[in-house]
C-alpha cells in the first residue's frame, strides 16, 4: 500500500517534483552529487529506477553508455522524454521497480534515485531481492538519496511496530498523504544491503548520501 501512496504523490506533483532542486542552499551539493554520479556511472549501461521527470537520469546519461530509465507513474515519464535525451542513448518504461518485468533486459549498473527512502524496511528487502534475481551477481548498484538537514527536511510525524518512519505531506489542492520515509545511518545501511551486496561504499554530503556495492 505504501508504494501506491508514494506514486500516487508524486504522480500528482508532476513537474514540482523538482522545485526541491530550486533552494540555493542545493547548488553546491547538486554539482558536487553530479560529478560523483557521473564518475560512478561511467561507461556503464544503467537501468534506473525511480527516475521520475529524468533530472537525475539525465545528469547519468552524460557518462553512461546507456540508459533505461524506469518510473511507476506514466506521467513523470512523459515529463521525462521531454527533456530531449539522445533516443539512442536513453530510453524509458513504465514499470514498478519492486516488480520488474521478466524482459527489463541486462545492465552493468542499477541506480535507485531517491526512491529508497521512501520504501519501507520490507520494502527495501524486496526490491533487492528483485534485482539480484533480475540483473544476477557482480552488477553496480548505486542507491542516492537525501539526507536529513535540520530546517530543511520533513520531521517524521510517527514511527510503525516494524520500525519504519513515516512523514506527512500535503499537495497544493489540500490532499494529506502519510509516506514513509527514511534517513537511515550507514549502519543501518550497511546491514540492509549487506544481504545482497559486497564492497559497499558510503559516501554524504550535507544535503545527499550515495550507496555503492557490487550485487553478490
Amino acid at each position: 500500500m505504501s508504494n501506491q501512496q508514494v506514486a500516487k504523490y508524486y504522480a500528482q506533483l508532476g513537474e514540482a517534483v523538482e522545485d526541491i532542486y530550486l533552494e540555493p542552499d542545493m547548488d553546491e551539493d547538486i554539482d558536487d552529487m553530479s560529478i560523483h554520479l557521473g564518475n560512478v556511472l561511467a561507461g556503464h549501461s544503467v537501468l534506473e529506477l525511480g527516475c521520475g521527470t529524468g533530472y537525475w537520469t539525465e545528469i547519468a546519461a552524460e557518462s553512461a553508455a546507456s540508459v533505461l530509465a524506469v518510473d511507476i507513474n506514466a506521467n513523470l515519464v512523459d515529463i521525462a522524454r521531454e527533456r530531449g535525451m539522445p533516443e539512442g542513448k536513453v530510453s524509458f518504461r513504465v514499470a514498478d521497480a519492486l516488480d520488474l518485468p521478466e524482459d527489463i533486459g541486462k545492465f552493468s549498473a542499477v541506480l535507485v534515485s531517491f526512491l529508497w527512502s521512501h520504501l519501507t524496511k520490507s520494502e527495501q528487502d524486496k526490491l533487492l531481492a528483485g534485482l539480484k534475481k533480475r540483473l544476477g551477481k557482480d552488477v553496480l548498484l548505486v542507491i542516492l538519496d537525501e539526507s536529513f538537514v535540520e530546517g530543511f527536511s520533513e520531521t517524521t510525524a510517527r514511527t510503525d511496530a516494524e520500525g519504519n518512519t513515516w512523514e506527512i505531506l500535503t499537495t497544493e489542492d489540500g490532499e494529506r498523504f502519510e509516506l514513509p520515509k527514511s534517513y537511515p545511518a550507514d549502519s543501518a545501511l550497511r546491514k540492509r544491503v549487506g544481504a545482497v551486496g559486497k564492497e559497499i561504499k558510503i559516501e554524504r554530503i550535507e544535503f545527499f548520501w550515495i550507496l555503492t556495492c557490487r550485487l553478490k
